[in-house]
């Protein structure tokens, strides 16, 4: 193992913090007490769980000021959206606290029999393998259902965000919450194949690239270990011609922006009607060019440095290979001089198939926009994608692109007249190589439950 996982500050390139990765012997411990938790946790009511999420979501808006300090410090939030993220949390372990107990009811079933019935009971400890973008929210919207079924979890996170994980496992003890519901185990990437064959392990869930989803599914379906993965997006947004250019680039530079770009279900590309399409461009690349960007404690600024230097460069690499291939540059495009991650909101237009802005997930603040001649090529451009996490439709006929997204858009969510986002009562997950699986509303209770079958002759 490597000797220290170490933090940067990615507004300046200070290094934050070094942590020492937990030993094997240390993770094996951890393990058992994992274990432990799970014997006395899973037999708790689904009474006594809520009470304790309750407890969890007081202590994340008690702490909510440091926490988000944390995280616009690890990798660059901006601190508006790092405050807005522990609220989303402490709402989701809430939302599961609220409505848990109807979501595990035993459901009866009519057969011969004098009684038979499907209840929902724990499967035992699960891995969560979180990324650095959403070090908070990531974690919680995974953790908060798993928790209410009964479940208990340990946390490989994102080596960039370790203060965060740490801080996790800190806040739940100190809400009084039973020791060993969450552990965060430093470590490596290249432990995580050795950590999902532990017999202690019963799931997987992991949130992260498509290449680590792939690698993540072969290991663990050696082991028979159920996952639930939610991967790589390239999320494409329709603009109709009826739509209103200016509401509508709004929808687009909010989701496109959102996180300083780096989210897997942020709005990437922009299928836009050639009637309307200079129009759009105009409008986009003022709307993204007038965006607030700079030091992410600013609560002025909506754009902040990227996580890492190696990903602003990657992306820099990606516009500059799409403007060599024909796309051409709007606004952005070009690595600021100076200290930090930075990279400006950027326009690419004419893009094309075959380009990098079209095939690739453009991870930070990025938009390309691609002609489409008819509704019709334009459904097909937003579904010629490896990828199908989300997508949004904008249009005056609301109805008329309900039924688009419904019927034809190829996506685990898809959104009319706004960007696509997360919310704790509708379940989130993808298709194709997005992943599968789905993350929270009443879906998301059960992917990790053994969804077991009582039958009582007589």
């Amino acid at each position: 193992m490597p000797s220290k996982l170490t933090s940067l500050d990615p507004a300046t390139g200070i290094k934050i913090k070094s942590y020492t990765p937990h030993t094997d012997k240390q993770i094996a411990a951890s393990l058992l007490v994992a274990q432990k938790s799970f014997e006395s946790w899973g037999k708790q009511s689904l009474k006594n769980r809520a009470v304790v999420l309750k407890k969890i979501a007081r202590q994340l808006r008690n702490e909510k000021d440091a926490l988000a300090k944390l995280a616009t410090r690890e990798m660059g939030k901006p601190i508006k959206q790092s405050y807005d993220e522990i609220e989303k949390c402490a709402g989701v372990l809430e939302y599961y606290a609220n409505n848990g107990a109807a979501f595990l009811a035993d459901e009866v079933v009519e057969t011969e029999a004098r009684k038979s019935y499907v209840c929902f009971r724990p499967m035992g400890v699960i891995l969560a393998i979180m990324p650095w973008n959403f070090p908070y929210w990531q974690v919680f919207r995974a953790l908060a259902p798993a928790l209410m079924a009964g479940n208990v979890m340990v946390l490989k996170h994102a080596s960039n965000v370790s203060g965060c994980a740490l801080a996790i496992e800190q806040l739940i003890l100190r809400a009084g919450a039973p020791k060993g519901l969450l552990h965060t185990l430093l470590m490596p990437s290249s432990a995580i194949a050795g950590l999902i064959g532990n017999n202690a392990i019963a799931g997987v869930t992991l949130t992260g690239s498509t290449a680590a989803g792939r690698s993540v599914a072969e290991v663990a379906g050696r082991h028979l270990k159920k996952q639930v993965l939610e991967l790589g997006g390239s999320d494409a947004y329709i603009i109709l011609a009826d739509a209103n250019v200016q509401e509508a680039a709004e929808i687009c530079v909010n989701g496109r922006l959102k996180n300083s770009g780096q989210s897997c279900v942020a709005a990437k590309r922009f299928v836009v009607l050639k009637s309307i399409k200079k129009e759009f461009e105009l409008a986009m690349a003022e709307k993204m060019q007038n965006s607030a960007y700079g030091d992410p404690m600013a609560e002025k600024n909506i754009v902040g440095p990227m996580a890492r230097f190696d990903l602003r460069d990657q992306l820099h690499e990606q516009v500059e290979k799409s403007i060599a291939m024909g796309a051409k540059l709007l606004c952005g495009g070009f690595i600021p001089e100076g200290k930090g991650a930075y990279y400006p909101p950027t326009v690419l237009t004419n893009v094309k198939k075959g380009m990098p802005a079209y095939e690739e997930e453009l991870f930070g603040p990025v938009a390309a926009i691609i002609q489409a001649k008819d509704e019709a090529e334009a459904m097909k451009i937003a579904n010629d994608s490896i990828y199908g996490l989300g997508g949004s439709i904008i249009s005056k006929n609301s109805a008329h692109a309900e039924k688009l997204a419904a019927e034809q858009m190829e996506a685990g969510s898809c959104f009319v007249n706004d960007f696509v986002h997360s919310d704790a009562r509708l379940p989130f997950g993808g298709i194709k190589n997005s992943g599968y699986g789905r993350e929270i509303g009443s879906y998301g209770i059960k992917e990790f439950v053994n969804v077991k079958t009582v039958y009582v002759k007589k």
